[in-house]
């Protein structure tokens, strides 16, 4: 492989710190990945599957200590304190590399140090980007395999002798008081130790495409977003793209892999996790998903809500923390209706009744051409055009099943303004509400309020901005029975955006936080849906909204002059038509 002079220095540096046994530069290769799974097979890392249901699939354990992503662990080591905002854990990149050197001198003795060239993007694409990363991990090693493009692809990418995000990472002894994840904008540099978690140790994944991708795309121009891509066909054949917004294991995977009901009607998957979009010579908002592979949450992923996930893990699979049956096939909650007898549970303990048999937070990570709906250009180097933006968010009242914002910085308002309730992608409580603008609240490598300013100067670039819609499959009645039945039902969702989108749809009311469909505008033929129970799904409840605009003052304030105008303006005025 030709290798810059600048990647192999920072290697030799990085093996110096680390002292691993060898070096080992990865090629990408089937033959590589076999040689991989073979020995991690040899000394327990992974079991493999049932050789006849689920081929070429294999369960790894990590650590019960080491299941999510560590928010309170991850840091941003800007240069200046403000530079990382508020809504970051922020250490000086001296105590940061002082602490965590100690952690990393010496962590890979006994150990091989691969080196991982990584390319984050379809090859020949000017939107794609190239990544570095060492890991004492053979486990990680397969996973970035599945998840990025590895080996000659990578170095032949490179925009210059300097042009990669520089990667560190070794599981260390994975004790949670040695454990941190940093980031260095300004060095485009990752340093993560103590963790052996995909969020925390694929640094292609949210460290480098979201975290540090998001400071460069800022830099460049660009957007590096926590969001799915899909094509919605419509029964004349024509494909809108849109790319959605949701927090992790918040249906995300499920919308971007979800099966139409709808007659004439279905989705194509470009992606299921993050989106990098730039705009085009022609002012075109164009998007491309930079990974090759998924790193999904197993738990409720089951052939009713996700066909196509249940029939994509089939083969080629790494699962994580999942049970295991008898049989030998892999088991995790919703799989099946009932869970089978003589389960092993995600510890390697037989199973009891009342507690989990999979983690909550237990993943798969599979190729994304197996997924049966994947679209025919997903590796489009031009990436494919985005006519609709989507936030959604998991909350049980206030936000109406679906609506649209009035222009592109009322949109981005809405999106700043987004609130979520949290789930067991991270550590800590799950159902707490909290804010999460644009689901980048844990991912934004750099102050929030100029995140909101760069969203908002991409409007002088964009010749026909795209719609942005709000949406909520989890909203409750007083019983805490859901309102809407979601899955493979949120397609009538997506088609009236599709409708409004191409100039149609035109029966909404008009209200202070957009324009919401009136029931009859939604298509719910053949579904089991009374008229009163769509009506409570769209509900904007000026009572509700007040109190939760009135929560925003304190999340917006902590910004500072930072908090760009239009912002609070629209704040002010929303407040105002809700008579507030």
């Amino acid at each position: 492989m030709r290798v810059s002079h600048v990647a192999e220095q920072w290697v030799e540096q990085t093996a110096g710190l680390t002292k691993p046994a060898r070096v080992l530069w990865c090629d990408g290769s089937k033959a590589e990945y076999d040689r991989l799974i073979q020995a991690m097979l040899q000394d327990g890392t992974l079991l493999p599957l049932n050789p006849n249901t689920y081929p070429d699939c294999y369960l790894h354990r990590s650590h019960p200590s080491d299941v999510a992503r560590t928010e309170q662990l991850t840091f941003i080591c800007a240069r200046q304190k403000e530079d990382a905002g508020p809504t970051n854990n922020w250490m000086a990149p001296a105590e940061a590399k002082t602490r965590a050197g100690g952690y990393l001198r010496g962590a890979m003795r006994e150990r091989t140090m691969y080196v991982i060239p990584y390319l984050m993007g379809p090859a020949g694409s000017t939107m794609s980007r190239v990544g570095i990363m060492v890991t004492d991990s053979p486990y990680v090693v397969a996973s970035m395999h599945v998840m990025t493009r590895v080996g000659q692809v990578a170095l032949s990418a490179m925009r210059g002798d300097d042009d990669f995000i520089a990667g560190v990472h070794s599981l260390g002894d994975l004790s949670p008081d040695r454990r941190l994840v940093l980031h260095f904008p300004e060095e485009k540099l990752i340093w993560s130790v103590g963790s052996g978690y995909g969020g925390n140790a694929l640094l292609g994944k949210k460290c480098h495409a979201l975290r540090l991708g998001s400071a460069q795309a800022r830099q460049e121009g660009w957007l590096a977003e926590h969001m799915l891509i899909i094509g919605v066909e419509d029964p004349e054949g024509r494909v809108t793209y849109l790319a959605a917004a949701m927090p992790s294991a918040s249906g995300k995977t499920n919308l971007a892999m979800v099966e139409s009901r709808l007659p004439g009607w279905r989705v194509w998957t470009v992606g299921d996790d993050i989106a990098w979009m730039h705009v085009d010579a022609h002012g075109q908002l164009r998007a491309i998903n930079p990974e090759s592979g998924f790193f999904g949450v197993a738990p409720n992923t089951s052939p009713k809500t996700n066909p196509n996930a249940t029939r994509m893990v089939r083969s080629n699979t790494i699962f994580t923390n999942v049970a295991l049956t008898p049989s030998g096939d892999p088991w995790w909650e919703g799989l099946t209706p009932e869970p089978p007898a003589g389960l092993v549970d995600w510890l390697g303990q037989p199973w009891k009744p009342g507690t989990p048999a999979a983690h909550p937070n237990s993943r798969f990570t599979v190729p994304v051409q197996q997924c049966p709906s994947v679209s025919p250009n997903w590796e489009d180097p031009q990436g494919v055009p985005i006519s609709g933006l989507v936030f959604g968010s998991r909350r049980t009242s206030v936000i109406p099943l679906v609506f649209e914002g009035f222009d592109w910085t009322h949109g981005v308002f809405l999106g700043s303004a987004m609130s979520t309730e949290t789930t067991a992608a991270i550590t800590g409580k799950v159902g707490v509400v909290r804010r999460d603008p644009m689901a980048m609240l844990p991912f934004c490598g750099y102050n929030m309020g100029d995140y909101f300013a760069h969203w908002l100067s991409l409007q002088q670039r964009l010749t026909r901005p795209p719609r942005l819609f709000r949406v909520n499959w989890f909203r409750r009645d007083a019983d805490g029975k859901f309102l809407w039945p979601g899955y493979g039902e949120n397609v009538r969702v997506l088609k009236w955006m599709v409708e409004r989108i191409h100039g149609g749809a035109p029966e909404v009311d008009e209200t202070p936080i957009g324009f919401i469909p009136q029931p009859s505008a939604l298509d719910t033929d053949g579904l089991a849906l009374s008229t009163a129970h769509l009506r409570e799904a769209l509900r904007c409840d000026a009572g509700e909204w007040l109190q939760a605009l009135g929560d925003l003052d304190e999340f917006y304030g902590q910004f500072g002059p930072r908090l760009p105008q239009p912002i609070a303006r629209q704040l002010r005025e929303t407040r105002k038509k809700f008579g507030g």
